[in-house]
């Protein structure tokens, strides 16, 4: 009996241990201590002199703000002193950007370019908000509360333009039918009543006839109102009404280790198929002194069905986003979007009647998205080139392309076409020039372009493999990059736009011990799904003399998300664990898989209804890939993921036991109709709707399918995807009696880990299911 303790113990060090490799996984799964931190959030300063970052290269207990000059291009730490000084990084300027409007501590600021100076407009306690300029850039108007304010450059007078109420008059009655009829029986009866109320009223009528002139009080009730605008001529007002959903119950999520030593719940959100809220877009007509709504209620396609409907009363009901307005203030345009996110429409509004005219109508069958598209009520990815023309991306081609639109002939231009996605479109100052980063020359490539904003050959201002995210200066002279390859994390590079030189590196962010380590560029591949698709993946192959015949099979998080690229991973983590696997001779892949991102709109949407399905079978796909073209043992290969990858390694191990002999599925939805609405309604509608599509696309159905040994992990705080998932899970396999699977938890862990004790533990955990049953 001793020995075999012993064997057991030493078995459990050499897991431990792994004298294999240079690296440990406690070492890797420190995150930023071990690998560095990378500069982020670039931007450039109000006069193109310096471009500002965020870093940490001394390991803080947070990231600092960084610049460089374009002279010296020396990185330096910004004090604290003159952080308080910079102007606010977003804001809104004026047509000849000489002055810029943005909001601190909740007053507006007014900061002048050419003297370098700000001005605060507004010091109260109240909050203000949303500070723009009006059309003739004569006055500065803001939100304060629930209403739109004008403050006179010139004179400082300030007018209040709306007067948006929550609750009506206190006279104003809310009596029933009842009541109504008794008091009109007693004023019929009672003289001395009549004659006083019509001397009150009387009163009251020459008291409103020598008030000021106010603004029509609007009741907005449990509504509530933003993006209030001015048109130029000062006639219409139009708002954003934004009404909560009704109150549902939301899953409550224990959180069982806190300071206080007792329990206590968190709010998480509700599930899918909950009531949503609404949007709408309201109109002042202040020379008619009226209200009205924008209609929508006639868009074309709107009456569409979904063939798995059946009900003959269905409608469908419609998001409106807050009006973007021309830059001379007199043309407005409105994103409509339906709730179940299949149409899109791109609408001008006639101001005088609240009627919509579509320039664009997107409808797919599945649900409307893509790069710069989006698929939510927040969708406002959307701009004016002039006064006449608006600009926008749509999936129309397949891809994610950009378009022009003019809103009074309506004719439309595709502005980049071809089998690529195009990302973060935006127009230089003088609107002469378009930069977008794109995959146009591989799906793993990302590039920054220009090219003119009439459409033309886009011209790249980036070299190399990776990934190229680009921040022109204001004046268009110099770019700042944040560039990374698979193998290396992010950094700061900087050049002169116009020249032919390399980009230099500015920063260097990865430790001594992070760069010790010779890390492997994963062979970026193709392979054949079984119905012809060419599937993305990335390989790490040990050398031949080191290969144990046993692969892992890697499914990344998300569903929408790419990974298969050539820059570095957000996923880091695992992309070193997947090093520290090929050190002890595992071939590893990582595929891009049917849903996942950079791939077009069929890619996208190739899960449609059935979450599990081409997703999954393009796992299996490559399983038989390792096994044909790279001599992996078929009973040697292991799958694992996190969130969505856990999903889909929940769906292997119950429906693919014959490929897959061990499976470690980590934070993973179990059950779709437990996750959250906005995600999932698109992908698989409503589960009243729809409920084939949910009980084919959740694993807690095909449980009683488990064979190989199953791992669990998932943290007790996770507000995300609740643990409650795996504890329901849990059970199914309890009384299907399934024994070999085993659940770790963490207590203090929500949705993604924070803390590097965590990480290690889950990962000493994978590796030694995959040690223990796939060599």
């Amino acid at each position: 009996m001793r020995s075999i303790i012993t064997l057991i113990v030493l078995s459990f060090f050499s897991i431990t241990a792994l004298g294999q490799s240079p690296l440990t996984i406690r070492q890797i799964m420190q995150g930023e201590s071990f690998v560095g931190t990378s500069p982020s959030s670039v931007y450039w300063g109000e006069h193109g002199e310096y471009v500002y970052f965020n870093w940490n290269p001394d390991g803080a207990m947070s990231d600092s703000l960084y610049r460089i000059s374009i002279k010296d291009h020396d990185p330096r730490k910004v004090t604290w002193e003159e952080r308080k000084s910079l102007p606010a990084r977003t804001g809104i300027y004026n047509k000849a950007f000489t002055q810029k409007l943005y909001t601190r501590d909740g007053d507006i600021i007014l900061y002048d370019l050419k003297s370098r100076s700000e001005r605060k407009i507004t010091n109260t306690i109240a909050r203000e908000s949303d500070p723009h300029f009006s059309a003739d850039e004569g006055a500065i108007r803001y939100q304060q509360g629930d209403n739109l304010f004008e403050l006179a450059i010139a004179t400082g007078e300030i007018v209040q333009l709306t007067n948006f109420q929550k609750r009506g008059d206190r006279n104003e009655k809310g009596q029933s039918e009842q009541d109504t009829w008794l008091e009109e029986e007693e004023m019929g009866l009672i003289r001395v009543l009549q004659e006083r109320k019509a001397r009150t009223e009387k009163r009251d009528e020459i008291r409103e006839a020598h008030k000021p002139k106010r603004p029509k009080r609007i009741v907005l009730g449990n509504k509530n109102v933003s993006s209030i605008r001015v048109s130029s001529d000062g006639r219409f007002i139009t708002y954003a009404l934004f009404t909560p959903a009704a109150s549902t119950p939301g899953t409550k999520v224990p959180d069982y280790v806190t300071e206080s030593g007792y329990t206590k719940e968190l709010n998480a959100r509700p599930k899918v198929g909950a009531p949503t809220s609404n949007a709408e877009v309201g109109i002042y007509d202040v020379e008619r002194d009226t209200t009205y709504n924008v209609v929508a209620d006639k868009l074309p396609g709107l009456d569409w069905r979904p063939e798995f409907i059946q009900d003959e009363e269905y409608e469908r009901e419609v998001y409106l986003m807050a009006p973007s307005w021309s830059p001379n203030g007199d043309k407005a345009v409105v994103i409509v979007r339906s709730k179940d996110n299949k149409d899109r429409w791109i609408t001008h509004v006639d101001l005088e009647t609240g009627a919509l005219k579509v320039l664009d109508h997107q409808h797919d069958e599945a649900w409307v998205a893509g790069p710069g598209v989006g698929w939510s009520r927040w969708d406002r990815t959307l701009g004016w080139i002039d006064n006449e023309t608006v600009w926008f991306q749509s999936e129309e081609t397949g891809f994610s392309h950009l378009y022009q639109v003019n809103i009074n002939s309506g004719k439309k231009t595709a502005l980049t076409s071809g089998k690529y996605e195009v990302y973060n479109p935006r127009l230089s100052r003088d609107k002469k020039s378009w930069y977008f980063e794109a995959n146009i020359d591989d799906p793993g490539i990302r590039q920054f372009y220009t090219m003119k904003v009439s459409g033309s050959k886009p011209l790249s201002l980036s070299l190399g493999e990776g990934r190229w995210d680009g921040f022109i200066s204001p004046d268009g002279s110099h770019v700042a990059y944040l560039h990374s390859k698979a193998n290396m994390p992010t950094e700061l590079y900087f050049k002169v736009t116009k020249s032919r030189a390399l980009p230099k590196q500015i920063t260097s962010s990865t430790t001594e011990e992070f760069k010790a380590y010779n890390w492997r560029t994963p062979d970026f591949i193709t392979f054949a799904a079984e119905d012809d698709a060419e599937v993305y993946a990335r390989l790490y192959k040990p050398e031949e003399s080191k290969s144990n015949k046993a692969a892992v099979i890697f499914v990344h998080g998300a569903g929408y998300l790419q990974n298969a690229h050539q820059w570095w991973s957000s996923y880091y983590r695992e992309y070193m664990f997947h090093n520290f696997l090929v050190d002890n001779g595992y071939t590893v892949l990582d595929i891009d898989y049917r849903g996942s991102a950079g791939y077009g709109r069929d890619w996208r949407t190739g899960i449609y209804r059935h979450m599990g399905g081409l997703d999954l079978s393009d796992q299996v796909d490559g399983a038989k890939f390792l096994v044909s073209e790279h001599g992996i043992d078929a009973g040697k290969i292991g799958i694992y993921g996190g969130s969505y990858g856990g999903f889909i390694t929940l769906m292997a191990m119950f429906n693919e036991a014959e490929t897959f002999a061990a499976g470690a599925a980590l934070r993973s939805v179990t059950d779709w109709a437990h996750y959250n609405h906005g995600y999932t309604s698109n992908i698989l509608n409503v589960p009243v709707d729809d409920p084939e599509s949910y009980k084919k696309s959740s694993p807690i159905y095909f449980a009683e399918g488990l064979q190989g040994p199953l791992l669990i992990c998932h943290g007790m705080i996770d507000t995300n995807v609740h643990f409650q998932d795996v504890v329901r899970l849990s059970q199914r396999l309890i009384e299907l009696g399934k024994e070999d699977w085993e659940m770790a938890v963490y207590p203090l862990e929500g949705h993604g880990f924070r803390e590097a004790s965590s990480w290690a533990d889950e990962y000493t955990r994978i590796f030694k299911l995959f040690e223990e049953n796939l060599k």
